[in-house]
């Protein structure tokens, strides 16, 4: 799993633009208004965060291309305005989206507790292939903490996600997030090509996010949640 730089470049680093895609992949940014949607897409995409960040109006998008098991993938990834005066302008954007992230503010119990009404939204507007991770943002705010991890894994469960703790401020998971939503839609999509070929129908035997079944949690060790780290507080 290799990056090959499209958006995402650091510092004086000469940005690499690969001859040949093989895939771009639409991925959709959902969830309540200031959960950290478009900083989770900056820091992704630019590894860039932004302090004074405004709220998202209408629909926007960013790219990153990388390679995920020899393949070059395009991530176009579209932040969509969590605010309900846009939710008729963005409801057009889940056509053709094979990923979602799902995001929810660990810090605002509220932002957690609208996520159904999202999924099922998302259900309603999108392939009922579309792969969904759910990520609990801002995990920096450890003192401020109002939904605990395991009422985030309980969910995803019962929806049937994949799940992952992420702060946009100092980066921690966001890049595994991502990659594991591209590597699950790259599995998706090799899955119903081999249907195909072997000429099952594209109806009931389709892949789909079946409800209960097992997540995989990008959380726990892999994020560090120190409180001596000292991280301002994300607002965005």
């Amino acid at each position: 799993m290799n990056e090959e730089m499209n958006g995402g470049g650091v510092g004086n680093e000469e940005e690499y633009v690969p001859e040949k895609i093989d895939y771009v992949f639409k991925v959709v940014v959902i969830g309540d208004s200031a959960v950290g949607k478009s900083q989770i897409l900056s820091r992704f995409a630019k590894n860039e965060f932004c302090l004074d960040s405004k709220s998202t109006i209408g629909v926007e998008f960013q790219t990153r291309t990388v390679t995920i098991k020899t393949k070059v993938i395009k991530a176009q990834i579209w932040d969509t305005a969590g605010q309900e005066r846009y939710r008729a302008v963005t409801s057009a954007y889940y056509r053709g989206a094979l990923g979602s992230m799902l995001v929810y503010d660990i810090s605002k119990r509220q932002s957690f507790d609208s996520l159904a009404r999202w999924v099922e939204e998302l259900r309603a507007n999108a392939d009922n292939s579309i792969v969904i991770m759910l990520v609990g943002n801002k995990a920096d705010l450890v003192d401020q903490r109002a939904v605990p991890t395991e009422d985030a894994v309980e969910f995803a469960k019962e929806q049937g996600l994949y799940f992952a703790e992420t702060s946009a401020l100092s980066g921690d998971n966001v890049d595994k997030a991502f990659f594991k939503l591209l590597e699950e839609i790259y599995g998706v999509m090799c899955k119903k090509s081999l249907e195909s070929a072997n000429g099952k129908s594209n109806g009931a035997e389709h892949l789909t996010a079946l409800k209960g079944s097992k997540i995989d949690v990008i959380a726990g060790s892999d994020f560090e949640t120190s409180e001596t780290k000292n991280l301002s507080t994300c607002s965005c």
